[in-house]
Order: C-alpha cells, then structure tokens, then sequence
C-alpha cells in the first residue's frame, strides 16, 4: 500500500512545494516587510502608523465602507432574484436568468470609462435633467460623489456571484422542511427567516465573502473614479517606495489581517450557527408558476436590475462609438465612428498588449489544467494525508486579495535569489531598470485563477465512478495511462469550463496587471486601458473599444461554462 501511494505522496510533496513558493512566502513577505524595522528587527511602529495617519486612516475606513456597501447592496439585489429564479416559474424565466450574469463579462473598472460619460457634470444623466428641468446646472455624481459611485458599479458587476450561490443553495432545499412549516401554519414570510435562510446562509456566506474581499481591494475601479482616498491606492502608489520605506508593506499587512478578521468575524456570525438537513430531498420541489400580475411583477424586478447592470457595458459601447468630443452635454453621442474599434486593433500599445495578455492568459490556463488535475485527483481519489490541506490552499487565493498578493511578488523580486546581486538577478524583475516581470506574471494569473480549475475539476471527478479507472489497471493500464484515456475524456467538459473561466478572468486581471507589468512592451490588456485612459485625446475612446473586445471575449467564455457546469457554476465562486 505505501509503495503504491509513493507517486501521489511525491507528487504532493510537489505541490506544497508549489504553493510555498509563490502562495504562502509572497504573503510571508509582505507580513514581515509591515514588521521589520530599520536594522532588521520586529517592531509595530510602521502598523501603528497606518491607524495613526489621518490620511492612511480614512483610506482604511473607505475601503471597508466600499466593501461593507458593496455586499449589502448586492445581497439586497441578489436574494429576491435567486428566490424568484429558485422557487417560481415566470414567462421568459430562462432568458432573465441568462441575462442576469451579463455584469460579469466587464470588469468594473473598464465600466468606470463609460460611467464617466453617464454620471459625469455634463453626461448624460445631468443632460437629461437639466432638459427637463429637475436640475439648473449638472451635478458631478462621480467627483463629489465617488465613494457612492465606486459601490454602485461594484455591486452591479459581483452581485451574480452572490446570485449563483443562493440558486444553487435554494435548489438544494428538501421541500418536505417547508411543506412541513406550512402544514403547521407557519406565513410564508416565517419559512422564508426561520427554515429557508438558515438552510442556504452557507451559501450566501460563501458568496458575500468573495463579493467583501474583491470590493474591499479593488484597485482599478477607485484608479478609475481618480478615488485616491482608499487603501488600495494608497498601495498602488507606494510601490515605487517598497525599496526606500515599510509604509506600503504596512498598509498590504493590514489589509491582509483585516480581510481575515473579516472574514472570520463573518464566519463566526453568519457562517457558524448553520443548519443541516437530515438527508437530501427524495423529491425535487417544482417551482410554482406564478400568475400573471406576480409573474409581471417578477420579470419587472429582473429587468430592473438587468437594465442598471448594463449601464456601464451600454455607456462603453458608445463611449468606443463616439466620435471623439462627439459626446459632451448630449444625451447621447452626436456622432459615431468605428475607428476606435481599428484603433484598439492597430494601436501599437493596445495590439502589444492583446498579445501579451493571450500568451500570459495561455501559459497560465496551461499550468492551472496541470496542476488543478494533480490537486483534484488526489482530493477525490485519494485517501493520502494532507488532502485536505492541500484542498485548502489550492482555494486561499479566493480568500487573499490579489492586491496582497500582487505585493507579494514584487517583494519577492527583491529579495533572495532574485534581489540585487543574487545568482537570478533579472530572470524575475518587477521595479529594476530592466524589468522581467512575464515569468512572474503568469504564475501570478494562474496562481489566482487556480480555484476555478480545481472546483471544475472535483465536480467532475465526484461525478465519475472510479470503478472504471480500477477496470483499466485491472486490465494492465497503469494509472497515469487510465487518467489520461478514461478520466479526463470523462471529466472534459468540466475541464474546458474551468480552463475558460480561468483563461477570461486572466485575460482581464486588474491587480497583478496593474503593479506587476511597469514597462509598455509587458502591459497585458487591463494595464494598457488605464494607460490609454489617461492619455489625452483619442486615448479613452481607443481604451473603450478595448474593453468591448474584452466584454465579448468574456461573454462567450462564461456563456460556455454556464453551459457546461450548469447549476454547479456556483461552487466555482467559494471559499
């Protein structure tokens, strides 16, 4: 028995070697770098200091309130949809709940460029009031209010996260618990907080943490409101001091314990007091067809939300349409243009980094098949020791912020091996006078797109009989050779869904893009929009059109994996 489990103990002896190395050492780093005093010693002063600097201080507190805004507004939009989705059929039904992911094919920080034209002193918006005369003059939504505007195109873009979870938490629901309830005389409002709640809170808890960590580190939306008043920015900024000052090492620590306090604090309240059901439902519930006024009432509430979640991705479009000028106190563009589009095609910084971008995205996806295989494997087929550990850390980066993590890696470049006067000075290079940053760039992608192909990958082994592995070494096979030619034809669907959730989320990182990539000839794509939106002149409209190529590259991917994973699409987004 031990001679036959020596391949998978060596292999996940590899695998935690991995996950040492560029998991747990970059946020090693960026813990002992907030603690480490000038002659090499432990102090919490540079902690301190971050509480103590008013500046510092506020950019801490509006993170958290984006964040907490973040979550609750999407909880609020996603619960009902998910109930309505769940428990009720409605004409149109299956359309709406396409549609109701649409936010997830633009990251929000590329909605923020056309948001400037809606929301902006003299958008769209203010024009329309100020033509009706509701208003005198236009009202900057977006500089006086940014904090305001930052959570709205945050929780319209991740509130499908929280909407899968909850589908796929009601759907599991014994209908017999609530038939039960109502037999007793319990309202449907009593089931709904004393049974239903309880019984998916896992679920919504899964989804919220996501939602609260990637609202509470998001970088590219604030860059884009010009929000500097935030924690993440604050970072963003302070790279360029990581050799000369501990600040930005402080500010990435606390921002690392306070996600895990948070996260924990969560756990504790929302996620301990859980119930279990007894068993699975013997039967399925089927949903109740509703009538025709409720079931107006339904599809108004999907096209509400749909409609404000499109926003953003409508004023792209004609942010990438627009002649330039063309869309200044109008309700619409005066005139249009397709040039934008041949621009974002031919510019020599946006078609230096598309093809970035599609070879970080391709070496990335590569590695994570690989290793999301090795990891699954083992996690389902296994009874070796560490699995679940293993388990564990191949989910953290779900649970760690990519902005910590993306530090992280710029501290490593400058320390043993690859600092100053190191054997592999330069083969990794973030801030030096040449930087190399592709190696690390694409670990960096697939490290953080790892839990996808992992998920995708335990979904399809748990529903694939071992059975007929153990016929084909009966046959002679060996085990590598049965993998290959039974288990993973068997599991590919569940493969190219993981592969393309991780290829498009790759194709569209923000964090890792931004810190990351310092020169122009490495800008993968999300780097090349915020640099191409601060330029003057054609420079938004080109970035624009850039991100409508990315809104259709993610549209199909997702489309596809919807397809393929079907309700366990939720379980991708967990921690």
């Amino acid at each position: 028995m031990r001679r036959r489990n020596l391949p998978s103990n060596l292999i996940m002896v590899g695998l935690f070697a991995f996950f040492a190395a560029f998991l747990l050492y970059p946020i090693w780093l960026t813990v002992q770098g907030g603690f480490e005093s000038k002659n090499g010693g432990f102090t919490i002063h540079h902690i301190m200091m971050v509480f103590q600097d008013p500046t510092l201080r506020d950019g801490f507190l509006n993170a958290i309130g984006i964040a907490v805004g973040t979550t609750l507004v999407c909880l609020i939009i996603a619960l009902p949809l998910a109930t309505l989705a769940a428990r009720y059929t409605f004409p149109f039904k299956g359309v709406f709940s396409a549609l109701v992911l649409v936010p997830l094919i633009l990251p929000p920080f590329v909605g923020a460029i056309g948001l400037h034209h809606l929301l902006g002193k003299y958008g769209a918006i203010n024009t329309l009031l100020v033509d009706v005369g509701w208003l005198s003059e236009g009202y900057d939504f977006i500089g006086n209010g940014g904090f305001w505007a930052i959570v709205f195109i945050e929780a319209l873009h991740l509130y499908p996260i929280l909407y899968l979870n909850a589908t796929a938490a009601l759907a599991n629901l014994d209908p017999a618990l609530e038939e039960a309830a109502e037999n007793l005389g319990a309202s449907p409002w009593r089931r709904f907080r004393e049974i239903i709640l309880p019984l998916i809170r896992p679920g919504l808890f899964a989804g919220a943490t996501i939602v609260f960590i990637w609202s509470f580190t998001e970088l590219g939306t604030p860059l884009m409101f010009d929000y500097q008043m935030v924690t993440p920015v604050q970072i963003f900024n302070g790279i360029k001091e990581m050799n000369t000052s501990q600040q930005p090492y402080a500010l990435t620590a606390v921002m690392l314990f306070a996600a895990i306090m948070f996260y924990l604090l969560g756990k504790m309240v929302f996620g301990g007091k859980a119930y279990a059901m007894y068993s699975k439902a013997s039967v399925q519930s089927s949903p109740e067809k509703l009538s025709f006024w409720r079931g107006s009432f339904a599809m108004l509430a999907f096209t509400v939300v749909i409609g404000l979640a499109v926003l953003p991705h409508i004023s792209v479009l004609f942010t990438s349409l627009a002649v330039e000028g063309s869309w200044y106190k109008s309700i619409l563009p005066t005139s249009l243009t397709f040039e934008h589009f041949e621009g974002a095609l031919s510019h020599k910084l946006a078609v230096g980094s598309i093809s970035n971008s599609l070879l970080y995205s391709s070496l990335a996806v590569v590695m994570d098949l690989f290793i999301g295989i090795l990891i699954g494997y083992i996690i389902v087929r296994t009874k070796i020791r560490g699995r679940s550990l293993l388990d564990a850390l191949s989910m953290l980066p779900l649970a760690v912020p990519g902005l910590v993590m993306a530090f992280g890696y710029v501290a490593m470049t400058l320390r043993w091996p690859f600092g100053e006067g190191d054997p592999l000075e330069g083969f990794i290079d973030v801030l030096g006078a040449n930087p190399n940053p592709m190696l690390l760039l694409v670990i960096a992608y697939g490290v953080r797109r790892l839990p996808y192909v992992v998920r995708s990958t335990v979904a399809g082994l748990e529903q694939t009989s071992g059975e007929l592995e153990e016929a084909a070494m009966n046959l002679g096979a060996g085990r590598i050779r049965a993998v290959r030619t039974i288990i993973i034809p068997l599991i590919m669907a569940n493969l190219i869904a993981g592969g393309l959730l991780a290829f498009s989320f790759a194709m569209l990182e923000v964090s890792d893009s931004l810190i990351l990539a310092q020169r122009e000839s490495h800008y993968p794509i999300t780097k090349a929009i915020y640099t191409l939106f601060e330029r003057l002149g054609d420079g938004p409209y080109i970035a624009s059109a850039m991100g409508v190529w990315g809104m259709a590259l993610l549209a199909v991917t997702l489309i596809g994996a919807s397809v393929l994973m079907g309700k366990k699409m939720g379980a991708i987004f967990r921690v």
